[in-house]
């Protein structure tokens, strides 16, 4: 019977130290997954912060791009207008009444007959330039619709008030106008 006693005693301390190993197993067990869940939510979290930041990075790039095509496409429509302008006040120039080329050419020997010597005029004006200007008249302008051309004494110096260079003139300043509302 001794024996008995003995070895129910070693059997329950076999047991207290197999429930209490079993125990801290657990609690290890439980300490580690509850860690994962921990860091997995952690993670999660991280990855979620990060895509809502690349998504929203991902809006503001493409209502950027949108807001400058919307802008390369109006400024394309205003250049486009510019050049239907710019052909249109062409033609109405080189079609224009002789009275009103009169008045125009008169406007422009007046105001510029000082700075030259000698005057230049399409073929066409030849006859109106010699009627309204003193200067000495020189020539044509060959491939022009109108205006003058003043010339200083040595002819060094040709000052160009032909229609073609003052509408080409604006329609430079213009287009430059739109390239800087474009490229700012």
């Amino acid at each position: 019977m001794g024996l008995d006693i003995v070895l129910k005693d070693i059997q329950s301390g076999a047991q207290a130290e197999v429930s209490r190993i079993k125990a801290e197993a657990d609690a290890k067990v439980s300490e580690i997954l509850n860690e994962a869940r921990d860091g997995q939510k952690k993670m999660l979290g991280d990855r979620l912060a990060q895509s809502e930041e690349d998504l929203k990075n991902l809006h503001q790039q493409v209502v950027s791009s949108a807001n400058l095509e919307v802008k390369r496409i109006k400024l394309n429509k205003r250049k486009e207008l510019l050049d239907q302008v710019y052909n249109q006040t062409y033609e109405s120039i080189k079609s224009m009444p002789a009275s009103k080329a009169e008045n125009l050419l008169s406007v422009l020997i007046k105001k510029h007959e000082a700075d030259g010597v000698r005057i230049y005029s399409d073929k066409n004006s030849e006859a109106i330039v010699k009627k309204l200007s003193s200067l000495s008249f020189a020539g044509n302008i060959d491939d022009s619709i109108g205006g003058i051309v003043l010339e200083n004494e040595d002819g060094t110096v040709r000052l160009d008030y032909t229609y073609d260079t003052i509408l080409n003139t604006i329609y430079e300043r213009s287009l430059k106008q739109l390239s800087d509302i474009l490229y700012g």
